[in-house]
């Protein structure tokens, strides 16, 4: 049966980032994910989840000046040494909190931009960051995002992902596929999902268009899980969605899962 880890950057946001970790655990989540986890420090983040009973499955590095507006820097030619500061940071963190995949996030292609050069600082950024995270067992995730929420974004389609990632040909790069972005930008996510499965490391969700729960929109999220069992899918999906109330409110399309997944829990290394 499917694995659900719930998004602690959108979910549980009635509470402060530390405590949304025992709101998931009490709403019967076993494993979490987030964006960053860079404002509180590694032994804080390690706590919250050894205390709950929590393992972390997901963060991404960093992403440069997210405040400004920047959405990662891994493709931005003249910040090689910024990106290199980043992935030692997020490994530090990612050792301490147990977590088995890193996201890198392109970044955004600046108007007039060169898409070439673009490519090749993201090949050799990707080829670095794949290096460092092997030397721990950890694997690296690049994720194809729709250019409606995110204008300008480098990466956005799941043949470019697998295109990169078949050149830099190392075993720890893999691709995440958020159903929501495959939607909005190409659909057919069924048939994407048998194609591409064994080269995929990670799958989130959320309802199209709103990006509320998964029992809303236009996406059939219960065929496509019968469809992940079917395929047998081992890994989680993370539950990036933000509520259309409150959280626990709509967790109703959850609950059929949630006392399985305290049962069925697969912790990872």
């Amino acid at each position: 049966m499917p694995k659900f880890a719930a998004n602690l950057t959108m979910m549980f946001n009635e509470v402060p980032f530390l405590q949304r970790f025992a709101a998931a655990a009490e709403a019967g989540f076993t494993a979490v994910e987030f964006l960053f986890p860079y404002e509180h420090t590694p032994e804080e983040v390690a706590a919250a989840l050894k205390d709950n009973g929590l393992q972390n499955v997901l963060f991404n590095m960093p992403p440069g000046d997210w405040a400004a507006g920047e959405r990662g820097i891994a493709s931005l030619p003249g910040r090689e040494a910024e990106f290199r500061e980043g992935v030692a940071k997020a490994l530090t963190y990612a050792k301490a909190l147990a977590t088995p995949r890193l996201h890198v996030m392109a970044g955004l292609l600046p108007e007039g931009g060169d898409h070439a050069v673009a490519r090749a600082t993201f090949i050799s950024n990707l080829r670095y960051a794949c290096a460092e995270a092997a030397k721990h067992g950890i694997t690296i995730l690049m994720e194809p995002i729709n250019t409606r929420d995110i204008p300008g974004y480098f990466l956005n389609t799941q043949a470019e992902a697998h295109a990169i990632r078949e050149e830099i040909g190392v075993v720890n790069l893999k691709v995440q596929m958020d159903f929501y972005h495959v939607q909005i930008v190409e659909g057919d996510i069924a048939m994407k999902v048998r194609h591409y499965l064994p080269h995929i490391g990670h799958i989130q969700i959320a309802g199209v268009p709103e990006r509320n729960e998964p029992d809303t929109g236009e996406i059939n999220y219960p065929y496509l899980f019968r469809l992940l069992d079917e395929l047998h899918y081992s890994g989680w999906l993370g539950c990036e969605y933000r509520p259309a109330k409150g959280t626990v409110d709509g967790l109703g399309w959850f609950k059929q899962y949630a006392s399985q997944a305290g049962k069925t829990i697969n912790r990872e290394a």
